[in-house]
Formats: structure tokens, sequence, C-alpha cells
């Protein structure tokens, strides 16, 4: 069991938070009890920001996990982490105008998922855009997805988590879509991505990232490029239209 609190993924809105210094890396960075800041992972860049230490700022520039699954922030005084001590108070302060953009994007490619439903290969989140990669021998048109997309947006529908155990999770495989990346296998209960409500689910997916608490906090966005990147495979790219 780990000794964090992944702060991320139950209170992803959060901007700043205290927390304590309880391990060091010359390779990963600082370890802290309760980060807010989301680790490089699924496709979702680290977070990045800002870290109090002793009157000192610290600039947070990425968010990694070790191979164990420990979060580390990576800062840029890398060298003099080790005068650190452990139980060290610590303020987090997350670059939130970025981190909304990649919660925007990254339930937006949830709904691209809906709109085309065909097995993932491939993802990635930007600051500019969100792509996926479909195993799909055809280009769909962009201004019917987008159109698609933006339809669903509006409707505002709750984005909400639950959560699913191993061996429910092996009896529907139908909820993992993704081809390359598969939901982790040595935890009891994998997490859920709802988009809906109960009247009307319409995606559900195991997703470790952060995401918006409604469809509508999307914005419009649009299909700004669609590549053949093989036989069967389409790269489809998203942007939201006020980046």
């Amino acid at each position: 069991m780990s000794d964090q609190k992944f702060l991320y993924n139950d209170t992803p809105y959060k901007k700043k938070h205290d927390a304590r210094i309880i391990g060091k890396s010359a390779e990963f960075g600082l370890k802290i009890d309760e980060p807010i800041f989301y680790p490089r992972g699924g496709g979702q860049p680290g977070d990045s920001g800002t870290l109090l230490v002793n009157g000192h700022h610290l600039k947070v520039n990425e968010t990694v996990k070790d191979p164990e699954g420990q979060v580390y922030l990576k800062i840029d005084d890398a060298d003099g982490i080790t005068s650190f001590e452990d139980q060290t108070p610590v303020t987090q302060i997350l670059d939130w105008d970025m981190r909304y953009k990649y919660m925007r994007t990254h339930t937006a490619l949830h709904l691209l998922s809906v709109c085309l439903p065909f097995p993932v290969t491939g993802g990635q989140i930007t600051s500019e855009k969100g792509r996926i990669d479909f195993d799909m021998p055809e280009s769909p048109d962009k201004d019917e997805i987008t159109a698609r997309l933006n339809t669903m947006v509006e409707a505002d529908y709750a984005v909400t988590f639950d959560q699913i155990s191993q061996e429910d999770l092996q009896k529907k495989p139908q909820l993992i879509k993704t081809m390359s990346v598969k939901p982790p296998q040595n935890a009891e209960f994998v997490r859920l991505v709802r988009i809906g409500d109960d009247d009307r689910v319409i995606d559900l997916q195991p997703c470790g990232g952060t995401h918006v608490q409604s469809t509508a906090e999307i914005g419009k966005l649009f299909i700004s490029k669609i590549e053949k990147k093989g036989r069967v495979n389409r790269r489809v790219s998203v942007v939201l239209q006020d980046l």
C-alpha cells in the first residue's frame, strides 16, 4: 500500500494544498504525502507548478511516477533536494491554467471515442491539442465528427467516477477501448470514468486521468486533422476552440 494520498484523483479542482516531504530521489525528485500534481501517464502530461519550501519558491517542471508507482515532483533545484528533511512542510501551487486544459482535452478525447467506436491504438494530450489513433480503415468526415462532438458537449453530461474489481473487469472486456495501454493489473480495483447519468450513460471506461465535471466545461472544439498512419490506422486530432 502506498504511503501517499493521491489527491489529484478525488479532488482534481484543488489548486493549492499543504503537504509534507516524505522522500527524495536524485533521479525522480521530491516525494510528498498528498500530491495534487498528476503524474505523467496514459497519454496525459505530468503537472507543473510551484512548491513552497522553507520560504523558497521551487519550480515543479513535471510530475512522474517511479517503477513502484510512487509520485515524485521534478524540480529545478534537483541537486539540492538532499538538503530537505523528511516531514518538512511544503505548499503545492498547481499551474491551473495548464491542468484545466488537460482536463478539458482529456474528457473531449473520451467523447471522440464515443463518436468513433473503434479500437484505440494510441493517444496523447498536449497544451495545444489531443489526439487518438484508431484502428479503422477509412477516414471519417471532419465536419460530421466536429458537429457530433459539440452536440455532446452542449448536452452538459455529468462526468463521474466509479471503480470496478479486476475480476468484474475481466468479465466486461468491452469497457477497455485501448489496445496499447491496459489498466493496472496489480490494483485490486480499477478506476472508471463515466459520462452521462443513470438514464443515459454514453461512455464508461477505465481511466486514471483528470477530467472536468461536465461536458459543457469542455467548450467548443473541432477536429483539426485526420492523418493516415497505416493501412488501418487513422490519427484524429481535437483542438479546443479557445486555445
